[in-house]
């Protein structure tokens, strides 16, 4: 199932790159989201970087057949690996979000650019649930989950962005 989503923020591309491979960052992000459990690591690679969280996420919202697969605890990781800025300041990178016990995994390219006097972080991705007949429907449950994620980061990163301006 692809997932193409674009995150908006009102500041430079080195001032929001800055944020995302901010560990302070990446923490609130995952207490934000209403992690249980969580850590975040990020380290440099090259002229960019990896950003790792892990996150213990309550399995509540979703649908009973996905909870016996998963438990009542969602774990995900999320796996960031940011390039090297281009003269404008974007940089293009992947990620990568993978369930814990469940065979349910996202792949996606990733571009922080400029756009409109501030930055657009822009994912498109693949998640996949390798499940033999209910590969589809576990992606199509885990899909909200995904793009809430997404969006919550949005919202953190907006507040995160506007305290320090």
């Amino acid at each position: 199932m692809k997932i193409s989503e674009t995150i908006t923020y009102a500041a430079p591309p080195e001032a929001v790159y800055a944020m995302v491979t901010d560990r302070a960052f990446q923490e609130r992000k995952c207490v934000e989201a209403g992690a249980q459990r969580h850590e975040a690591a990020v380290s440099p690679a090259g002229d960019g970087a990896r950003v790792v969280t892990k996150r213990d996420l309550p399995a509540d919202d979703l649908p009973d057949f996905a909870k016996s697969i998963v438990g009542p605890t969602l774990s995900v990781t999320e796996t960031y690996e940011w390039g090297s800025p281009a003269a404008d300041g974007s940089r293009t990178g992947t990620l990568t979000v993978e369930v814990a016990g469940a065979p349910v995994a996202m792949r996606s390219a990733v571009r922080l650019a400029p756009s409109g006097g501030g930055t657009q972080i822009t994912i498109e991705g693949d998640l996949k649930a390798s499940i033999p007949l209910f590969g589809g429907k576990v992606e199509k449950a885990a899909a909200p989950a995904v793009i809430d994620a997404i969006r919550s980061e949005q919202r953190t990163g907006n507040a995160w962005l506007s305290e320090r301006a």
